[in-house]
């Protein structure tokens, strides 16, 4: 068992510190709103810290999950940052989804340090974390994931090295750019048999059975059918997902047209009031029949 850390406990943060905690691990938590660490608290047995540099204090894991590059730099090197307080061979885990080029620099700086440092964004959504069946994409040096890996499985029902440090960030990258495409896809399939006055419910009965499986489809037509969007993967945070990958694509020579149509399309659904909406809302810009 070993003696961790958890920093930022959102939606996915939150269940994925529990898990730590009902699988054995020694687990102290920070969170930028006091409140959620207390009722963090309530639910599991750990202990809280008033900094991340007081959560880090000791651990031999930090683990960490927040919104993007600049909250990471904050929670790491920050004045009151993990990275003051970890002792050597000490390894960060960072499970935002953020960009190549913060995980790469980072992971420099905790060398530096003589710390372990993997980017290691995750896939599944609330449910997942919920569940502990997360997919968790990591980089890094293969001496700091082994270290990683068997206390990451306490929520991760796959998890794997992918390269060097900002891998697993590159390929958190093309997992959302497959999904952006997925969604509007089966958001002009609904629609398209909603006008053709379909049983969009047997429709996708029939189709999931055959080449257009997936999950989006599975678990998202009947709310998207429905126009039901209170829930999931928030558009605003999609946004920020896909503005990493159109950067990095603009850096590496990669095409992605659809990507940037898509996340046209995510910005119409923000000014419609949807930035909280989950990302199937992408059908609530679709004429209704």
């Amino acid at each position: 068992m070993a003696k961790t850390a958890f920093i930022g406990l959102g939606v996915m943060g939150f269940p994925m510190a529990g898990h730590l905690a009902a699988h054995g691990h020694a687990v102290t938590v920070y969170n930028r709103t006091t409140a959620r660490a207390a009722a963090w608290l309530e639910k599991h047995a750990g202990a809280s810290a008033g900094t991340p540099r007081e959560a880090a204090a000791g651990a031999e894991l930090v683990f960490a999950c927040v919104g993007d590059d600049d909250d990471l730099r904050e929670v790491t090197i920050g004045p009151d940052g993990a990275f003051h307080a970890m002792a050597p061979g000490a390894v960060f885990v960072d499970h935002t989804t953020a960009s190549a080029d913060v995980a790469r620099e980072l992971a420099a700086e905790a060398a530096r340090r003589g710390l372990g440092f993997i980017d290691a964004p995750v896939s599944g959504g609330q449910a997942g974390a919920e569940n502990g069946a997360l997919t968790v994409m990591c980089g890094g040096d293969p001496e700091h994931y082994a270290k990683a890996r068997p206390v990451i499985a306490a929520y991760a029902r796959a998890c794997r090295l992918m390269g060097p440090a900002g891998a697993g960030q590159l390929t958190k990258m093309v997992n959302q750019i497959c999904i952006a495409g997925l969604v509007q896809a089966l958001a002009e399939g609904i629609s398209f048999a909603q006008h053709a006055g379909l049983d969009v419910e047997a429709v996708i009965d029939v189709i999931s059975r055959g080449a257009a499986q997936s999950w989006q489809m599975e678990n998202r037509h009947r709310t998207m059918a429905a126009g039901q969007f209170d829930f999931g993967f928030a558009v605003n945070w999609m946004r920020k997902d896909l503005a990493i990958c159109l950067a990095e694509a603009r850096r590496n020579g990669a095409s992605l047209p659809v990507t940037a149509l898509v996340d046209q399309f995510y910005g119409e659904v923000q000014a419609m009031g949807g930035g909280r909406w989950d990302t199937s809302s992408l059908i609530a810009r679709l004429p209704k029949p």
